[in-house]
């Protein structure tokens, strides 16, 4: 797993997966698809309408390399 010095604590969920997708050159649609999750409910957890289920916050770790709690601000700094 990589490490969560890049993410900080303090941003919403939102703006940490808004992070990694940016750093990674993806689209929404580009990471929807690599999920198998329809594009309209990635858009949503990155504008912060709607929360991933834990099967999708599993997901989204485990193709970002970083664990869950770094995905969703849970680490001590």
């Amino acid at each position: 797993m990589r490490n969560c010095v890049q993410l900080r604590n303090q941003d919403s969920f939102s703006d940490r997966l808004r992070y990694l997708r940016n750093k990674n050159d993806l689209t929404q649609k580009q990471i929807a698809d690599l999920l198998s999750l329809d594009r309209s409910t990635y858009t949503n957890y990155e504008l912060g309408k709607t929360e991933p289920c834990l099967k999708d916050l599993a997901k989204l770790a485990s193709f970002y390399h970083i664990c869950i709690d770094c995905l969703i601000g849970q680490t001590k700094k």
